[in-house]
């Protein structure tokens, strides 16, 4: 039997993750292509110059108490570059006001009523503080959205001060519109063991305080030299043929493997790992499994941007790690607010403390708000420096900005995404040789992507060992 060929279709984290693994799983000799329908690889991963610094204008750092980004990085011999945030505090823009962001939450979700005085009006801690009180909650294994849940047990402004700003700053979406299950699972799962009340659910979520002298493990980790280093580095390791500028338009079954038509090119694979956006996956499964292809086109995607500024080292930009701001909030007369986050990148990533200069950025758009995002670069930096002078009084003119636009982003996990992420997982095993990956599905961080990508990868190469001993090979180079 001849050596193995796949194909994986992405070249985001996820796609360049799964051509690492199948690498490793299946040796030197393997032929892997990547197909990539834009110019670069990354995806969501981008790291350009700017102020002098390597600068993260995507994700600009992945949630450290999962293992699986930290444990790669490591594999890949990034150890070395890990750094972690300062002991800068995050804030929350509120009621008029700006708060620390409450400690002893899960999620935004409180496990006290004293965590969320100052952020919270005083009938709004009231209601938090009676919630125990009321009859338990029984999900009896149903989804719900977070925001419906939260506001029939605490009235709105938990939602919309706290929980709304940290899912969308993760998802690109309200909480009205996403699946308890899907972006707050430990919490559903502690109101399935019968905790009752989310305030208890909250609670036995929450790490208990360090002892006297200890810290905490950071939650939040990053590359010093960006992540892009990271896909960069699983690029060259996973030794694959990129074919840049290439949208796949089909995908064929045939009897020994699978045919991938792109360009005009129709490549004849052993296998293929999907590491695409819900519509381009939906699109190329309807012929071959249209419950997967339904089930993908179930999922809707937000656009978001983010402008990236370079200003004056001596710009009094607050001491603070960034700051939410809530979705019902409003400058002083009146004017909504267009971005729904800062990140000040020089207080939060000491790496990023520059004797000259401070980089800082401004995220914009949530789904359903795309008129925000209907502007020219120029009207977009103005916006987002006007947002700014209003939160902290900064209106030194920027050095340098870029803005970088994510059409398409982020995928909405709305009520029942488990269930269509069920559905195209089950339809998929069905077809050997197929698998999927990405953050389509169980969740958007880097660590979450790697996950699928590891199994995607483990079931492709499964199929393709266990194919070349039926048919009675040596294995050559083949790892047995």
């Amino acid at each position: 039997m001849t050596e193995p060929h796949v194909a994986v279709v992405g070249a985001g984290v996820s796609g360049l993750a799964a051509a690492y693994r199948l690498r490793k799983l299946l040796g030197p000799l393997a032929t892997i292509t990547v197909i990539e329908q834009t110019d670069r690889v990354g995806g969501k991963l981008r790291t350009v110059e700017l102020g002098g610094r390597s600068y993260d204008v995507g994700a600009e750092a992945f949630l450290a108490r999962r293992g699986e980004a930290t444990e790669l990085i490591n594999e890949i011999g990034l150890g070395d570059e890990l750094t972690h945030p300062t002991e800068a505090r995050a804030t929350v823009r509120a009621g008029g006001r700006i708060n620390p962001l409450p400690g002893h939450t899960f999620q935004g979700v409180p496990a006290s009523a004293d965590a969320v005085r100052g952020v919270l009006s005083d009938n709004a801690v009231a209601r938090v503080a009676h919630e125990p009180a009321l009859p338990p909650i029984h999900l009896d294994g149903e989804d719900v959205s977070v925001g419906k849940l939260l506001r029939e047990r605490f009235g709105p402004e938990v939602t919309n001060r706290l929980v709304d700003p940290l899912l969308g700053g993760v998802y690109a979406g309200h909480a009205d519109g996403l699946s308890l299950r899907a972006t707050m699972a430990p919490l559903a799962g502690a109101l399935d063991r019968g905790a009752g009340s989310l305030i208890a659910a909250a609670a036995s979520l929450v790490p208990a305080p360090p002892q006297q002298g200890a810290k905490r493990p950071p939650v939040f980790g990053t590359l010093r030299d960006g992540l892009g280093s990271l896909t960069d580095r699983l690029a060259k390791l996973a030794d694959a043929t990129i074919e840049f500028g290439r949208p796949v338009q089909r995908l064929r079954r045939r009897e020994a493997g699978w045919t991938v038509e792109f360009g005009d090119h129709a490549l004849d694979v052993d296998g293929v790992v999907l590491a695409v956006p819900a519509p381009a996956a939906a699109k190329l499964l309807a012929d071959v499994a249209p419950v997967a292809a339904a089930a993908f086109g179930g999922i809707e995607l937000a656009s978001m941007a983010v402008v990236s500024l370079v200003l004056p080292a001596d710009a009094a930009v607050p001491q603070n790690s960034g700051v939410l701001i809530a979705g019902d909030d409003q400058w002083a007369d009146g004017t909504r607010f267009t971005a729904k986050a800062f990140t000040y990148s020089s207080r939060k990533w000491a790496h990023l403390d520059g004797a000259d200069t401070l980089v800082i950025r401004g995220s914009v758009g949530k789904a359903g708000e795309a008129a925000a995002l209907q502007v020219d670069d120029e009207d977009l930096v103005r916006a987002v420096r006007a947002d700014l002078a209003e939160l902290t009084g900064v209106t030194a003119a920027p050095i340098d900005s870029v803005v970088t636009r994510w059409g398409g982003g982020l995928p909405q996990y709305g009520v029942g995404h488990l269930d269509r992420v069920n559905a195209i997982e089950t339809a998929v095993n069905e077809l050997p040789g197929l698998a999927v990956a990405g953050a389509t599905l169980h969740g958007v961080g880097v660590p979450a992507c790697i996950a699928t990508s590891q199994a995607a990868a483990a079931r492709v190469a499964a199929h393709l060992l266990g194919r070349h001993r039926t048919a009675g090979g040596t294995m050559g180079s083949w790892p047995a």
